[in-house]
């Protein structure tokens, strides 16, 4: 199972950082998840790495050709990358830019915008790409009032996102899924092997959790904390 640092290691460092990196490397991570944002929400403007835009108002964000040209440092070698989408119309210049830093082999692209997939599966094929979902801002299980339709909703899709995924793969419209540790379950971690795919579980802060993912079969975990790992 790769072990996936979220944002680095959000939980030792703040999130997006080189210092978060630095952290996600000393505990051994195979893969660091970053976030990157554009400036404006035309997807205009500098490219940022940055969960959202109140993250990137609140501090100095690494540009992306920033990030990209520390994580081609051979300190990183050996160590994949998951490049996380956070909205649209930039995707063009997310592959220009990893082509330009020799990066492309090395990073599975992420997002919940299937509009996103299908612009960069045509740019660059190369480019390994994966659904993520679902998409949500809030997690609408804490609220009462919604917490009823919300696990009537979880419960369709874990049963029909099995089929889903491996017919999208199998498609060639995506090489893996990047999906809630609340919709994986071991018919799905299945599907998607058997379909050739990868799956992924976010974002998983417990170790009972993350052993329990590992004994279905997940491609990997991420984590806030991967001393967890």
């Amino acid at each position: 199972m790769r072990r996936v640092g979220h944002k680095g290691a959000d939980h030792i460092a703040p999130g997006n950082t080189f210092d978060s990196f630095a952290a996600a490397l000393a505990h051994d991570v195979d893969m660091i998840e970053f976030d990157v944002l554009s400036e404006r929400e035309d997807g205009s403007g500098e490219l940022l790495l940055a969960h959202d835009w109140d993250d990137a108002a609140g501090r100095r964000p690494h540009t992306l050709d920033e990030g990209l040209a520390h994580f081609a440092e051979a300190t990183y070698d050996g160590v994949e990358l998951m490049l996380d989408l956070k909205w649209r119309g930039y995707e063009e210049r997310v592959a220009a830019a990893l082509r330009a830093h020799e990066l492309v082999g090395r990073v599975l692209v992420s997002t919940t915008e299937n509009s996103s997939l299908e612009v960069l599966r045509a740019r660059d094929p190369q480019i390994s790409l994966s659904w993520s979902l679902p998409r949500m801002r809030r997690n609408p299980l804490g609220n009462p009032i919604t917490a009823l339709p919300a696990f009537a909703v979880l419960t369709y899709v874990r049963r029909a996102l099995p089929g889903v995924a491996a017919n999208r793969i199998r498609r060639g419209e995506i090489d893996a899924l990047t999906a809630h540790w609340r919709l994986v379950t071991p018919r799905l971690a299945d599907a998607v092997r058997a379909a050739g795919g990868e799956l992924y579980a976010w974002t998983v802060d417990d170790a009972e959790r993350i052993a329990e993912l590992e004994r279905i079969g997940v491609t990997g975990v991420i984590s806030n904390d991967p001393r967890l790992f």
